[in-house]
């Protein structure tokens, strides 16, 4: 698949564009950590931008909306634009689901995409743990797993052990796996 400028599918070998995920058991605080780690890393000169997986049927339409009845109506992609932004949304009417590979190459490239959930594809992650839930570690048995991000200690880890609390450090060890190149504040 390529971009918008015809380059090679940014999850692709030999992409410049570099992709981490968060993967997590539901209430682990993926969200949280993603709203705290992306001013973290932009404020290091990152541009960054993320791919969120949906488990359920979501619309970010309405009802009685013009783009929304485009849709109904059969349109296989809708484009709505204003001043302040633009949302594609497209339906894939019976299609498979697309892979982060597929919608990363859809995506403008950045420096780095953080990827929420997705959890079963062979991209490299940080697990989202927090014992008090009760659910197995997912690293045991993912090898795409680079660290756990947990609020307390873990013992037996075959991988690095990060602060959850400590979104700075976490954006440090993102920067540094993914060999970024931080830029001053402000340069393109």
């Amino acid at each position: 698949m390529s971009d918008r400028a015809g380059n090679v599918g940014a999850a692709m070998p030999g992409s410049a564009l570099k992709i981490l995920g968060l993967a997590g058991w539901s209430g682990s605080g993926k969200t949280t950590l993603m709203r705290a780690l992306i001013p973290a890393l932009i404020g290091r000169g990152l541009r960054v931008s993320t791919l969120k997986h949906a488990h359920h049927a979501f619309d970010v339409d309405q009802p009685g909306k013009d783009s929304y009845e485009h849709r109904a109506a059969g349109a296989t992609e809708v484009l709505v634009a204003s001043a302040e932004r633009w949302a594609l949304m497209h339906e894939l009417r019976g299609a498979p689901e697309p892979t982060t590979a597929q919608l990363i190459g859809l995506m403008t490239p950045v420096d780095l995409v953080l990827i929420e959930g997705f959890k079963q594809e062979g991209h490299d992650k940080i697990e989202v743990h927090r014992p008090v839930l009760g659910q197995p570690l997912l690293c045991a048995h993912d090898p795409h797993i680079v660290a756990v991000a947990s609020d307390a200690a873990l013992s037996g880890l075959s991988v690095p052990r990060l602060d959850l609390n400590d979104p700075g450090a976490i954006a440090d060890f993102v920067i540094g796996h993914c060999a970024l190149a931080v830029r001053a504040r402000g340069v393109a």
